[in-house]
């Protein structure tokens, strides 16, 4: 967790601090001293975020490979035609692998939509509320970090777009002649 890294050094420098301006020997502690259990808490609850979006990325490039490849099942026929009349695999993995970054583009916009609406409704009216006993704040708290999420976008995108070349390499397989039989 780089945060406490950082929050434990200058915790470090402020306790080295107080204890040099006085002539009494003080036996002072940071609060990770004290409490080390919160932010071992908190250092696993990072991990969990960091497991969590890696799975999301992975379930979300399974779906864009599995909707390419129905997309091409789907053509298999217009794949042939296509080739009988010329037209080359890597003009043809062109369309495709550009059908494809359309549609992860639409669901990062559906998706982000969806999503940017929950957090508005959350940080607006609060309709998540939670045990203020437990959890010590009475509603789910929202915050916005722009560059997080542009960056979890891109690298989705990214992530996905490379994905897709794995289906358009099924193109170049595909036989005009087979192709055009095949109903």
């Amino acid at each position: 967790m780089k945060y406490l890294s950082i929050i434990s050094k200058n915790l470090d420098a402020v306790n080295t601090e107080v204890r040099g301006k006085t002539d009494i020997t003080l036996d002072t502690k940071t609060i990770i001293q004290r409490y080390p259990q919160i932010f071992d808490w908190l250092e696993l609850l990072d991990t969990n975020i960091q497991i969590i979006l890696i799975l999301m990325a992975v379930v979300a490039t399974i779906n864009m490979i599995t909707a390419l490849l129905i997309m091409i099942l789907e053509r298999t026929q217009m794949i042939g035609i296509l080739k009988a009349l010329g037209s080359d695999n890597r003009r043809l993995q062109k369309i495709f692998l550009i059908n494809g970054m359309l549609l992860i583009g639409l669901g990062l916009i559906i998706g982000n939509g969806f999503g940017f609406g929950l957090m508005l409704l959350q940080k607006n009216f609060h309709i998540m509320k939670l045990d203020e006993a437990s959890y010590y704040v009475s509603e789910v708290p929202v915050y916005f970090e722009w560059a997080h999420i542009l960056l979890i976008n891109v690298g989705a995108f990214i992530v996905c777009a490379i994905a897709l070349f794995l289906p358009g390499i099924l193109v170049s397989h595909i036989r005009p002649v087979k192709a055009i039989r095949f109903e």
